[in-house]
């Protein structure tokens, strides 16, 4: 999904001007208006799974716990 964020962006620019220039009026109108929803979402669901999955994990170091543990 991430791999997909540019495609997303110019086809939500293409189907918004298409769908919502002042003027313009024709059969499939609503049609190219809904798919200009959906590749909004879908290009936030792609910026945010840039911003919250990285692309590169980054390995965990484990400590060793040698503290004993208080039991009372």
């Amino acid at each position: 999904m991430k791999n997909y964020t540019l495609w997303f962006l110019g086809l939500a620019l293409l189907t918004g001007l298409l769908g919502f220039y002042p003027g313009m009026d024709f059969f499939g109108i609503k049609a190219v208006r809904i798919f200009f929803i959906i590749f909004t979402d879908l290009l936030i669901v792609s910026l945010l799974a840039k911003g919250l999955f990285p692309s590169r994990l980054v390995a965990v170091k484990q400590q060793k716990n040698n503290k004993p543990i208080h039991q009372k």
